[in-house]
């Protein structure tokens, strides 16, 4: 089924599971917003092939920190190391028995580190939902490539749902990290191991080929991205693998048994229509799946302070909860 008549069928079926705002315009703060991140030099980063590979070769002269920062108070937090990785745990400062765990993995294009914003949202999922956070510091392309951190995530998920015991596990990410989340799930299942209670995937990077003809005039309008950049990161991050193999597109992999999804997508975002095929593709072998789909949000405007980002987030912490 194409994307728009996929997209048409979803607004119209209440039998399908996609949440809309009661009113799809975007609010003031997120046009504003959007108009901001065009100012910023996000896109011009993602523009070519070789801006792509200029960024690498800074970061790779001048390593990015990972270190927490921004978790805010009530917040403990505790590094560890576990297969040559850094690992961080957070837990309420307040005590952590009976809580449940995230795991979270964080975007950047596999190619970018973990950054402020996504450990002020750790620091919120840690306060405001009461879990305790795992946030494994993955090793980046082109260092390290598919082939091994999508298994080596996947046995960190595998130990932490044996630790964890009865207590829940979501996995969370957001646009890399939310397809590494869902190919250490995939992983996982191949493997005979159980599922997370539930993965939360925002703005996912499902399809490293961003091959769609649609999403030629998507990117026209997405303030962030650029189709010539994710290419080439995922071509990066795919190393010796085809690009359309599922650890590197994990939208090209099976979906039966897999954890259930919540997916939250904008059609600002070139990504979204990729979150339209996972959210069917996942239905259709009978994974429970909620499609938040915001009328002109960009890519993870569920980490963003607008009225919409807020909105996702209060959703994500009941989820985790």
């Amino acid at each position: 089924m194409s994307v728009a008549r996929l997209v048409s069928a979803l607004q119209f079926c209440p039998s399908c599971c996609v949440q809309r705002s009661r009113d799809p315009a975007p609010s003031l703060q997120s046009r504003a917003f959007n108009l901001l991140l065009r100012q910023l030099p996000y896109k011009a980063q993602l523009a070519s092939a070789e801006a792509v590979q200029a960024r690498v070769q800074k970061l790779t002269l001048a390593p990015a920190s990972f270190e927490p920062t921004g978790l805010g108070r009530d917040v403990e937090v505790i590094l560890t190391k576990m297969g040559g990785w850094p690992v961080y745990y957070t837990a309420p400062s307040s005590g952590h028995e009976g809580c449940n765990y995230v795991m979270f993995l964080h975007g950047g294009g596999y190619i970018n580190q973990i950054a402020p914003a996504h450990w002020r949202f750790v620091g919120q999922m840690t306060r405001k939902a009461r879990v305790c956070c795992v946030v494994p510091i993955y090793p980046l392309a082109p260092r390290a490539t598919a082939k091994d951190v999508v298994p080596a995530t996947a046995e960190l998920l595998r130990m932490l749902l044996e630790d964890a015991g009865e207590a829940k596990v979501t996995v969370v990410g957001n646009s890399a990290g939310a397809g590494l989340a869902l190919a250490a799930c995939q992983w996982l299942r191949d493997h005979g191991h159980r599922q997370p209670s539930r993965m939360v995937l925002i703005s996912p990077a499902a399809d490293a080929s961003v091959s769609r003809p649609e999403q030629v005039a998507i990117a026209a309008r997405d303030p962030i991205q650029d189709i010539p950049g994710i290419v080439e990161a995922g071509r990066l991050y795919a190393g010796g693998l085809e690009i359309g193999h599922p650890f590197v597109s994990p939208l090209n992999g099976a979906f039966r048994a897999l954890a259930p999804m919540t997916i939250f997508a904008g059609t600002r975002d070139l990504l979204y229509p990729d979150s339209i095929d996972l959210a069917e593709k996942a239905r259709a072998v009978g994974v429970p799946v909620e499609l938040h789909l915001l009328r002109d949000q960009p890519h993870n405007y569920a980490l963003m302070p607008t009225p919409e980002g807020r909105r996702a987030r209060a959703i994500i912490l009941r989820a985790v909860a």
